[in-house]
């Protein structure tokens, strides 16, 4: 998620941010959409925000969207609601900001008085669908009564043109606003805050699967809601309770819904330390390890490990009880990715497989003493398993990992490794998808590492030149539309040209030698950065 630029817009930011990923839907849809969360100023002003067609008999239901929930349930949907109501004022927020830079006066007010609407109105609808805690009603009143302050001063800018007077109050109405946001910001935390713990109440305190289903699939939905939505989840302690669900045997048909989520849950460092703290990891290594398990839950298992090896975490405190179970848990996974019955079960395993071998040698040499070269290998040629980019893409992390170590060049050979490796260093997209431009990227560019670093050896740099790995180089370098402009796989062919070159001068051509070769790397990056593609 984007960092907010100016320190008095992160409040309001931080909300806007949450909802990026929450409402992603056609403009037209979207506008018909936010219609219902957007009124009359006039209106609301008349009526005092207050709730119609509210159901007397159902105060348990969540009515901020005007349509109740159905059943005891707190769905997404609500949740969502939620979220899009917050935005509006949000919006509202850095409008007035905007406008309050710019002296428009007159927008200022306007602004301040819907913004006052929307959240008097926000504020009704959901203190009347639920009983909000005390601490969120401290902040409610303190909120409403900034508001009616914004109001009031506001009103008085427009009666003036004192030039003193106006400056004077522009950094009293700033300072104002800033509150508001911030305001406003622990508010609807608070609120999300009180609606997932209903969700956890749901997991922990039920003992009905269909119910309890429900519950986690509603929580799994939040975390694509974006990290900052997942933070507060795992604050509240979701993962303690999927995870409890997960150690009973009478769940058994929960466990891959419950890990799925604790996966996403762990894209972020508060849900990594929840299951850190109840030996997540351990547990996680006894289920990869369990041959009697689903395969389904394994893969799961095997998603988690992902995500907490990512080397996008900046914490690795965590992954001191994950080296305890090394040899268990890279064992299971290459054993994972040799039964694997489909490609998202590959795909899991193997991307597990790939962080690991990003922070710590000793994976590769357990690899090798596995025979994982051949297992991978035999997988991208198995396309019931590897299918697309993203796996291959794993596939050759792990390849490229594990060829700083000398032994993987007699494997490699063997399995005829520089083979695939050419097949690879042609991947391109087979969509417009610009995910799976950037995975065809990521796949072309470590090859060439990996043809790099394996032809320190003689006999991988005669068989890739027999297997004209020159030529292909050469084209990804000179033609920009070939490695689709991607200067880090332009690096990394020049890198695997200069190896092959030293290992056989002959192999290049006079002229590719003086431009690509001869010179100094960056100017031979920048010769070729710099060309045009030909149509001619």
């Amino acid at each position: 998620m984007a960092t907010p630029q100016s320190s008095r817009q992160s409040s309001y930011s931080s909300i806007s941010g949450k909802m990026m990923h929450a409402i992603q839907v056609d403009s037209v849809q979207r506008w018909m959409e936010d219609l219902r969360h957007m009124t009359e100023v006039e209106c609301m002003c008349v009526l005092q925000s207050k709730p119609i067609g509210v159901d007397e008999d159902a105060p348990g239901e969540l009515i901020v969207s005007g349509a109740g929930a159905i059943g005891q349930h707190v769905t997404r949907d609500n949740l969502q609601t939620l979220l899009k109501r917050a935005l509006v004022v949000s919006t509202e927020l850095g409008k007035m900001f905007q406008r309050l830079e710019k002296g428009r006066w007159q927008r200022v007010h306007s602004t301040a008085v819907r913004v006052n609407c929307h959240v008097r109105s926000l504020i009704q609808e959901y203190s009347t669908a639920r009983n909000a805690p005390p601490e969120m009603q401290k902040y409610e009143k303190s909120l409403l009564d900034k508001c009616m302050e914004l109001n009031v001063i506001t009103e008085r800018c427009l009666h003036t043109e004192d030039e003193y007077f106006l400056k004077s109050m522009k950094e009293a109405i700033h300072e104002i606003l800033t509150d508001v946001s911030d305001s406003f910001s622990h508010m609807i935390d608070m609120a999300l805050a009180n609606e997932i713990q209903i969700l956890i109440r749901q997991i922990e305190d039920s003992d009905n699967v269909f119910a309890i289903s429900t519950a986690i699939s509603n929580l799994l939905s939040l975390t694509q809601d974006g990290p900052q939505l997942c933070s507060i989840i795992a604050k509240e302690g979701a993962v303690v309770a999927l995870l409890k669900i997960c150690r009973q045997d009478c769940f058994s048909t929960l466990y891959a819904q419950a890990l799925r989520t604790v996966a996403s849950i762990c894209c972020v460092e508060e849900g990594i330390g929840q299951l850190e703290k109840v030996d997540g990891i351990l547990f996680l290594a006894d289920i990869l390890t369990d041959s009697t398990c689903a395969e389904g839950t394994r893969a799961e298992a095997a998603a988690v490990m992902a995500q907490i090896t990512s080397p996008h975490h900046t914490s690795t405190q965590h992954l001191g009880s994950f080296l305890e179970s090394m040899q268990d848990i890279v064992t299971a996974l290459i054993n994972l990715c040799r039964s694997a019955s489909c490609g998202e079960v590959f795909l899991l395993a193997s991307a597990a497989l790939a962080n690991i071998t990003f922070f710590d040698s000793m994976a590769c040499e357990i690899l090798l003493q596995l025979n994982a070269v051949h297992i991978l290998l035999q997988a991208c040629r198995d396309r019931q398993r590897v299918d697309t980019p993203y796996s291959k893409d794993q596939v050759v992390t792990i390849l490229a990992n594990m060829s700083v170590l000398e032994q993987c060049t007699a494997d490699v050979l063997e399995e005829k490794g520089v083979e695939q490796l050419l097949v690879l260093l042609n991947e391109k997209p087979s969509s417009s998808s610009p995910s799976e431009s950037a995975a065809c990227e990521r796949v072309q560019q470590k090859a060439a590492v990996t043809l790099a670093r394996l032809s320190r050896d003689p006999l991988v740099a005669q068989t890739a030149i027999q297997l004209k790995a020159v030529p292909r180089l050469i084209e990804l370098c000179r033609s920009p539309g070939e490695r689709n402009n991607s200067d880090s796989v332009l690096v990394a062919c020049l890198a695997a040209l200069r190896r092959l070159a030293a290992e056989c001068p002959d192999s290049i051509g006079p002229s590719d030698h003086q431009q690509l070769i001869k010179p100094r790397l960056v100017d031979s990056f920048l010769l070729c950065s710099n060309m045009e593609e030909s149509f001619v």
